[in-house]
């Protein structure tokens, strides 16, 4: 990645951790990083929190780079590629962020030549701990392919994956940041009920998932074998297991994943849709 200088269309908080990632990481110098962001006040926060370049014209971003990152949201992905097609030249390697716009539509709107990859990280990488699913479009090369992984290999863990399985990855690690935030929630509100008092029930339903995350991620272990070791024949732990299987949170997590995996295909055969109009 040291030879990679990487160009950010969208300064907002994937991109800010993508920057943070990369530089904490070494794989890339601040020198080699640019943003571009219409906001003034989020260009002169990642000068300052990261020591990177940012302008308000994406052309310049695009021009500077070799490997551009479009992090915009999917309903800005149109607007953003337009103002970066003249700066475009096959040497560029384009990653889009947009969740639900398929290659199809990104490969469609950009030059001919236009290399693209298509990424669904995960909030989590605000926190270098993100989860990425990553697809190449029909012009990647495997080079590209190993760029974007190095990319996010900065700010979590990568999966390689045929773009048909992205929307899956949407409904499960790029929308479950949320669920889990409702389950720590959840589980502090079950201490504060038994008598705990809030900030210390949330330090511990907090710390509880972190640290059985990283047990699960280090030991390699599954996850029931690991479930099993702490359910004593009737126990504590025991009891409130009953508890969440009778109230269907199992049943109800597999349900999240599924629609929310469902609704990330709508949002694709939407743009597609789109591109198809006159």
């Amino acid at each position: 990645m040291q030879e990679r200088r990487i160009g950010l269309i969208g300064g907002g908080n994937m991109a800010a951790a993508l920057a943070r990632g990369l530089i904490a990481s070494g794989r890339v110098t601040a020198a080699n990083v640019r943003a571009s962001d219409p906001s003034e006040a989020r260009r002169a926060l990642l000068t300052r929190e990261y020591g990177i370049a940012a302008s308000g014209s994406n052309a310049d971003v695009a021009r500077f780079a070799n490997v551009v990152v479009l992090a915009v949201k999917p309903q800005y992905i149109e607007p953003a590629i337009a103002s970066i097609t003249g700066a475009l030249t096959p040497e560029h390697t384009v990653v889009s962020l947009a969740a639900g716009v398929p290659l199809a539509v990104l490969e469609a709107r950009l030059p001919p030549s236009a290399r693209v990859v298509r990424a669904m990280p995960n909030t989590a990488a605000m926190a270098l701990a993100g989860a990425t699913g990553i697809s190449a479009g029909s012009r990647a090369t495997p080079e590209d392919l190993e760029t974007a992984r190095s990319l996010f290999e900065a700010v979590g863990n990568v999966a390689i994956c045929d773009e048909a399985l992205l929307d899956a990855v949407t409904g499960l690690s790029g929308s479950g940041p949320a669920y889990v935030m409702l389950v720590i929630e959840a589980l502090a509100d079950g201490g504060v009920k038994m008598g705990l008092p809030r900030d210390t029930a949330l330090m511990l339903a907090t710390q509880t998932v972190y640290g059985s995350s990283k047990l699960l991620l280090e030991t390699n272990e599954h996850p029931a074998r690991l479930k099993d070791m702490v359910t004593s024949p009737a126990g504590t732990t025991s009891a409130g297991l009953y508890a969440l299987e009778a109230g269907g949170v199992r049943a109800s997590l597999i349900d999240a994943v599924e629609r929310a995996t469902r609704r990330s295909r709508e949002l694709g055969d939407i743009a597609l849709a789109r591109l198809q109009k006159p």
